[in-house]
């Protein structure tokens, strides 16, 4: 067996300061990817007995940044997806192990009235092509940040926010197209219709307390993978990021 956490922090040093250390003892998983750390190199000390780390930083100060810490000794390691466009943001981070990859990733961002539209479009080809390519050679795992609700069901108000960033057709068609590759949406493959869970809400409006939120964070493994996946969670009760923690387990 096998434990995978994955979370947007919203700032690393933020969530530090809101009990980020103990949840991820707590957790005590295998593998516990971040997103939008915020980070720098250099600017956190963070150690945990047992587990190594491997960070992705954004050349721009205070942006996006992605890191993986494990307890176990990738076979090799890979930051950003191979294409010098979408690799000065932080946003992968691929551990290689024997039977797999894991790959954590921090989406872009879409934007307010969809201004950075064609740049994600541009991502979505070129990280489905990554992934793809990876996956030629062993099953993968992504987790993170996809910055999108593929489905009505993934988010609260489907039809206010139809073409709003992260709901967009151009988004959602690229999930598919993800999904069409050979690739499992794990909350989706254990619980098909279970609603009003989610991974995301906005600060306004008191929209956590409310449950107005967003399914955007993600297990997606390679299809021949689905069979072993026996949790598949979303910790809607953690606090200490706009995001909360999201968790698969696989079977040997």
């Amino acid at each position: 067996m096998m434990k995978f956490i994955s979370w947007n922090v919203n700032g690393l040093r933020a969530a530090d300061n809101k009990g980020f250390r103990e949840i991820f003892r707590d957790f005590d998983a295998d593998f516990f990817c971040v997103q939008e750390t915020k980070l720098r190199e250099g600017q956190i000390d963070m150690q945990f007995d047992g587990y190594k780390s491997w960070w992705d930083y954004a050349d721009r100060p205070g942006y996006s940044g992605t890191a993986i810490f494990s307890r176990h000794e990738p076979l090799s390691v890979k930051y950003g997806i191979g294409v010098d466009v979408h690799d000065h943001e932080g946003r992968a981070v691929t551990l290689e192990y024997p039977d797999f990859f894991l790959v954590c990733v921090y989406t872009p961002n879409s934007q307010d009235g969809l201004a950075r539209l064609p740049y994600r479009m541009d991502w979505e080809n070129c990280f489905l092509e990554y992934v793809k390519s990876l996956d030629c050679l062993k099953p993968v795992i992504i987790c993170g940040d996809l910055n999108v609700a593929h489905k009505e069901i993934d988010l609260a108000n489907p039809k206010a926010n139809r073409q709003s960033a992260g709901f967009s057709d151009e988004e959602r068609n690229a999930f598919s197209r993800l999904l069409d590759a050979g690739f499992t949406d794990s909350f989706r493959h254990l619980h098909p219709d279970t609603t009003q869970v989610y991974s995301w809400w906005s600060y306004r409006g008191r929209a956590r307390e409310k449950n107005v939120g967003w399914r955007i964070d993600y297990f997606v493994v390679s299809r021949r993978l689905a069979e072993r996946i026996s949790v598949a969670d979303i910790h809607c009760d953690i606090k200490g990021s706009d995001h909360c923690p999201v968790e698969l387990i696989l079977n040997d």
